[in-house]
């Protein structure tokens, strides 16, 4: 209702006599609370998309031709734009944003008192003791830190992994190779760690991990339409997830939301702090893909920007202010927590370099509207 027609209301309510006291009593304290409430209420930033939707045009093909883009604040949709033959529910892979699942997974089963980061796989995986590899912390999983001989990612090595028939079986290989370096001195990113940690908690449960990561994940955020597949052999907690724009940007607002999603707490907001802080240095990375040259790893996902430390963060600690966990076919999840919102480009291509600095520009068109005074 406008304020003009509140007032005029208001007058008709003095005007007519006929009218009784109590009658034209309520309708001026229902008019003048119509007023207050329009006079005061919050005033919202009117967001300009104009520049992102030519910045995101320009740079379609790069991207992949199909191409989803989603931005969200904490509980409104920002920004929604589909191109090409993809919408916000298409499914499909998304290679290693796996991993940052896997990650929160492994949260909530330490939310739950049953694991910590700091547990030694060998209580867990006595295959580890057996060739003298039990030291092996569930955190050294989670930063490619084991120090087990390992590949560079690449298209042929996930499709080797048809030679599994089990994630138990895979992993039972990873403890027979042999170690690069102890664990903790170097980082190689990988599908090693990872799976290990899945492993983990298909042991802790006594179930498969994809039958497990929907119960504790997905099912709590709606993600309806992900999954975990045999697509190429094993389960691969690192890089086997097929998911859509949709479903993946529920995981990320309840990163933005500390844990919550639609009032429930999914992961504790101690968790959430964990998996922002930065457990690498620069010269610790080893190798790490085109896509991520430059940058340190927190739990399961790369810190893009850093700030000081959280009140939780152990002494000396970093931590993360942006983190985003890209796949090898082009998705792109990030998360800025100072700025206050969750990013998406959801597609599938092959992702190359310049897709970095192209995600990089595009989150720059984003902060310029959202506030870009982060440091």
């Amino acid at each position: 209702m406008q304020i003009s027609k509140i007032i005029h209301c208001t007058f008709i309510s003095f005007k007519k006599a006929t009218m009784s006291y109590k009658s034209r009593f309520v309708c001026l304290k229902f008019s003048l609370v119509l007023i207050f409430l329009l006079l005061l209420q919050p005033v919202f930033p009117q967001y300009k998309w104009a520049d992102l939707d030519k910045k995101l045009g320009e740079e379609q093909k790069n991207l992949g031709n199909n191409v989803v883009m989603l931005l969200w604040n904490k509980d409104s949709l920002l920004y929604k734009k589909e191109m090409g033959t993809f919408n916000s529910k298409t499914q499909a892979p998304i290679a290693s944003c796996s991993k940052w699942l896997t990650a929160a997974l492994v949260m909530i089963y330490v939310d739950e008192g049953k694991l910590s980061l700091d547990d030694k796989i060998g209580r867990w995986l006595p295959e580890f003791d057996r060739y003298g590899k039990s030291y092996i912390t569930v955190r050294h999983c989670l930063t490619h830190m084991t120090g087990i001989r390992d590949e560079k990612v690449s298209l042929k090595s996930i499709v080797e992994r048809r030679k599994y028939s089990s994630l138990q079986e895979e992993v039972d290989a990873f403890a027979a190779r042999e170690i690069r370096v102890n664990a903790g001195e170097d980082f190689w990113y990988g599908s090693i760690g990872l799976n290990i940690a899945g492993r983990i908690i298909e042991v802790i449960s006594k179930r498969n991990f994809d039958a497990i990561i929907k119960q504790k994940l997905f099912n709590p955020l709606e993600m309806r339409k992900t999954t975990f597949t045999n697509l190429y052999g094993a389960v691969n907690p690192s890089g086997g997830a097929q998911s859509t724009a949709d479903d993946y940007m529920n995981f990320l607002v309840m990163l933005l939301n500390k844990g919550k999603f639609k009032g429930k707490q999914v992961l504790s907001e101690k968790s959430v702090d964990a998996l922002m802080q930065v457990q690498t240095k620069p010269s610790f990375i080893k190798y790490a893909p085109e896509n991520a040259k430059n940058l340190n790893y927190a739990l399961g996902s790369w810190a893009i920007e850093e700030k000081s430390p959280l009140p939780t963060s152990p002494e000396g600690g970093r931590v993360a202010s942006t983190l985003a966990s890209p796949g090898l076919f082009g998705t792109w999840p990030m998360v800025d927590f100072c700025r206050g919102y969750a990013y998406l480009i959801f597609t599938k291509n092959l992702l190359v370099e310049e897709r970095t600095n192209t995600n990089l520009e595009l989150k720059a068109v984003v902060d310029k509207q959202t506030g870009d005074n982060c440091k």
